[in-house]
């Protein structure tokens, strides 16, 4: 497969990394590698310990393969990734799940966001788009959103999206002592450290995509959120339970037009509006 894409394309992705975290991915990873590769040059999959052939996938394709000789989870997949990158000297890493969930076609606009607010992180935000969500996830979800939100001390959008741009900063802290948190709680552990280090989010629209050839997910949603809300109760309580991050939790959460937003319903509004969150959060 050419995989070469155009030297001006390839310069906006210049100390950007696509990083996708797999674990028995092999029925999606290599035509969703083959698509992260066509938007940029630099990709990273981390092959957590698959048995069922998710690294030999990706032969012949320009992909930094590393592999974890036995399974540790997605949270230790997104270390290996992030380590990696920063050793790179990456600005920024956009994670993606390996299950095609997300589409690398909208890594281009997550990053062109990025670009103009720097120091936040940007999530693909599914939530908007309930029709495609299955309603126990999507239940689930909107519960975890409601602590992480309130502990973050800023309404998050989509706090369960794998498919989000983290700056250098935050990568760094994320490999730091105060993030402990394993398999799903890395992942909100992120968001609420971020946020007291001056790095909220900001969240981009993107569709809900389930492949039919996708393996079960890997996200218990009863178990998984008790963990994140456990985790979460532990850093409110240690903060004195943050009442004003519970009234600022409380405001609607700014999401941005993506690119499919034509005819999607979605929270965008003006960057006046924007400007003003902004602010409100310093």
């Amino acid at each position: 497969m050419d995989t070469a894409i155009p030297g001006d394309q390839a310069a906006a992705w210049q100390g950007v990394w696509i990083a996708i975290p797999a674990y028995q991915e092999a029925a999606t990873i290599r035509a969703l590698a083959q698509d992260a590769l066509a938007q940029s040059p630099n990709v990273i999959v981390v092959d957590d310990g698959s048995t069922d052939g998710t690294a030999a996938q990706l032969q012949g394709l320009p992909v930094t393969l590393l592999v974890h000789a036995h399974n540790r989870g997605k949270e230790a997949s997104l270390r290996t990734a992030f380590a990696h990158a920063l050793a790179q000297d990456a600005a920024c890493v956009i994670a993606m799940d390996g299950d095609g969930q997300h589409d690398p076609a909208d890594a281009p606009p997550l990053l062109a966001a990025w670009r103009r607010h720097p120091e936040r992180i940007v999530i693909g935000s599914r939530l908007h788009d309930r029709s495609q969500f299955p309603v126990a996830r999507w239940r689930a979800n909107r519960f975890a959103c409601f602590w992480i939100s309130w502990a973050a001390g800023h309404p998050i959008a989509d706090s369960q999206s794998g498919f989000r741009a983290y700056p250098a900063e935050v990568m760094r802290l994320a490999l730091g002592p105060k993030v402990r948190g394993s398999r799903f709680t890395f992942e909100s552990e992120v968001l609420i450290e971020a946020a007291r280090h001056g790095h909220p989010t900001l969240a981009m629209a993107i569709a809900g995509r389930y492949p039919a050839n996708a393996r079960p997910s890997h996200f218990r949603p009863v178990w998984d959120i008790a963990q994140i809300v456990l985790m979460v109760g532990g850093r409110l309580l240690r903060s004195g339970m943050a009442p004003a991050g519970l009234w600022r939790s409380l405001q609607p959460a700014t999401v941005l037009p993506g690119r499919k937003a034509a005819g999607m319903p979605s929270a965008a509004t003006s960057p006046a509006v924007l400007q003003a969150r902004d602010t409100s959060l310093q």
